[in-house]
Formats: C-alpha cells, sequence, structure tokens
C-alpha cells in the first residue's frame, strides 16, 4: 500500500520523546522534493510545518503512538530516510529507526493520506491537546480534502499526471487538438475549459480527456513574443481577472496565457527554490514540475505540457510544442532543483 507521495508502509517502530512510534511510512521535503501539498515551493512546504527551510531538507516519518494518535516526526537525517523509502518502493523490508538526536519536532496528525494502520494498536485518529499547552498547542496536520478545489487540489492534480504522464499523454490526439488552420503555425496554446479534468482521478486510475478544442493559432511565449502586459503578472503576486489582448486568439484561455506569460518570468527572476523541479523521464527527456500563483505545469522537456488552474476546478488544458514551449521547457529545466 502507498500513501499520496508513493513511499511503501513499513511496519516497524521507531523511538520520538520517549514514546513508541509505529512507523508507516515516510516522505522527503526537499527543496527538490517535497509534497506538494503544503505548498508551491520549499520555503511554502517548510513554512506550513513550522520549520526553517534549510538546504539539507528534512524528512517526515508518519507513524502512529501506543495510542493510536497520528504523528508526523521531522527528522534531519534525510538520507537515512531516503534509503528507506528506496528500500520499501523496492518491496523490501527496512527499519526506519531515525535517531533520537535527529528528530527536529513531532507534530500532531498526518499532511497526508495514509491507506495503513499500525497492527494491535487503536484506529488512527488526532491526538488530544497537551493540557500543559493552555490552548497554544497547534492544530493536527491534515490531509486536504476531495469534496473541493483548491491549490493544493490543483497541485495534487499535477502530480498525478506526472506520475501517470503514458495514459494521460495517451489521450491527446496532436491531430485535432492542436491543430492550427492553413497558413498557420502548430498551436501551443491551452485548449479551452474541458480538455480533461482530475477531478475525479486519484492513484491508479485512469485519466480521461474530454471535449477537446481546436486551436487557432500559436501564442507565442518566448522572449521576444512581444507585448504581454495584459497577460502576466509579478510571480509572486495572485493575478487579478485576466483579459485576452485584442489579437488573442479565441481558443486560448487567459488563465494559460498568464500561467505561461509568469513561467517565462522566472527565467529572469528565479523563483524560490522547488517552485521548478525536475525529475527522470525516459532517454534524455526531463519530467518538470512548476507551480505559481493559482496555476500548476507538468510538461516533458521532449513534448507537451498540462496546465492545472485554480479558476478551472479539475480541468486540464494541454498546451502544445508550438515554437516557442520547447525554449520555455529548456530554460527552466535549467533552472530546476533536481534530486540528489
Amino acid at each position: 500500500m502507498t500513501d499520496e507521495e508513493g513511499a511503501v508502509a513499513a511496519p516497524n517502530d521507531t523511538v520520538a520523546d520517549d514514546d513508541a512510534l509505529y512507523v508507516l511510512t515516510a516522505v522527503l521535503l526537499t527543496p527538490a522534493q517535497f509534497p506538494s501539498v503544503l505548498g508551491d515551493d520549499y520555503p511554502a512546504a517548510c513554512a506550513a510545518l513550522a520549520v526553517e527551510p534549510y538546504a539539507e531538507g528534512y524528512g517526515l516519518v508518519l507513524g502512529q503512538d501506543g495510542s493510536g494518535a497520528r504523528w508526523t516526526v521531522v527528522v534531519e537525517d534525510v538520507s537515512l530516510v531516503a534509503v528507506a523509502i528506496a528500500a520499501w518502493d523496492c518491496g523490501m523490508e527496512y527499519d526506519l529507526s531515525p535517531d533520537d538526536r535527529s528528530v527536529v519536532c513531532a507534530l500532531p496528525g498526518w499532511p497526508l493520506p495514509v491507506a495503513v494502520a499500525a497492527p494491535g494498536v487503536a484506529a488512527p485518529h488526532d491526538p488530544l491537546p497537551d493540557p500543559e499547552a493552555e490552548g497554544t498547542s497547534r492544530a493536527p496536520l491534515t490531509p486536504p480534502g476531495t469534496d473541493s478545489w483548491g491549490p493544493a487540489q490543483r497541485r495534487m492534480g499535477a502530480d498525478e499526471i506526472a506520475h501517470q504522464w503514458i495514459a494521460w499523454r495517451g489521450q491527446i490526439d496532436d491531430a485535432t487538438a492542436f491543430t492550427a488552420p492553413a497558413g498557420t503555425e502548430p498551436a501551443a496554446t491551452g485548449a479551452e475549459p474541458g480538455a480533461g479534468s482530475v477531478a475525479d482521478s486519484g492513484p491508479g486510475s485512469q485519466p480521461e480527456v474530454q471535449g477537446e478544442t481546436e486551436v487557432e493559432a500559436n501564442v507565442e511565449t518566448g522572449p521576444e513574443a512581444g507585448d504581454r502586459s495584459e497577460a502576466h503578472t509579478d510571480a509572486g503576486t495572485h493575478a487579478e481577472a485576466d483579459t485576452e489582448a485584442p489579437d488573442a486568439p479565441s481558443g486560448v484561455h487567459p488563465g494559460v496565457r498568464r500561467a505561461l506569460a509568469q513561467a517565462q518570468e522566472y527565467i529572469d527572476a528565479p523563483p524560490p527554490p522547488g517552485r521548478i523541479r525536475s525529475s527522470f523521464a525516459t532517454g534524455d527527456a526531463r519530467m518538470l514540475r512548476a507551480d505559481g500563483p493559482g496555476w500548476s505545469l507538468v510538461a516533458r522537456t521532449d513534448d507537451i505540457a498540462f496546465v492545472l488552474l485554480d479558476e478551472e476546478p479539475g480541468e486540464v488544458l494541454p498546451v502544445g510544442r508550438g515554437t516557442e514551449l520547447p525554449g520555455l521547457l529548456k530554460a527552466l529545466d535549467a533552472l530546476a532543483v533536481r534530486p540528489a
């Protein structure tokens, strides 16, 4: 069984603050790899857990104490956690027992859904507040809900597409999804809302792409793309309602224009660590994940991209190669943080 990040659960135990912790799973919290539900970038993810964004990162150990209460233990021994995750992913047993000296803090609750429970203890539940905290104890961490749409769900959707790229890519027919009228270049724009949906997708589910629409022309995203003043905002602020430029193709979603423009701005003004991440794909290609205010992008450097927007719940908007996307993806990959 796996949790949202794919680490295999292990019924081992470790010790934190002199109480037994039955380890169920673990994930990494580093600039190159962190649970996207926690934030758009590494500093934001660390802030969600109230830890300092050190470059070395942390390991997050998720388990239950002897009473069955959920705990997330933050440890400094990143290498140990990485080895455990690798072993579990290979179906091997591994006793993840971080040294007490490496424990940074123990937080109540879990930030991710965990599909297993420790044997011989009570069902998973949030620990009771510390009576000595006098009302100042931290609220338990909880996974994001699935009955609503927001930044966390949008980032989780982008992660799911990255994990199941082949299945999602197979739903896109380049001959129709990115066909441009005669005399124009291949489209590099997001289709209108309805291109696809992740609203009902979960780990292991098959994607469904619906309502593909023909895009009428290419939208440039490179440094010489011309005036994009109506399409972009500062990378660190949330974009207000966007309107298309007078000459914008009718098939271009304004949110896609905004996302691509802000991604382009990252090249001149690099964002916080983890905002752009690069991981292994196949061959010489890389899998890119980038996030910004209200949008997430997932792409292969040798292929197309998909954009998800806060303003379009559950929708997946494809972005064709065109003439400008390859250069943008290459530049983003050069900035991206990569796993060690």
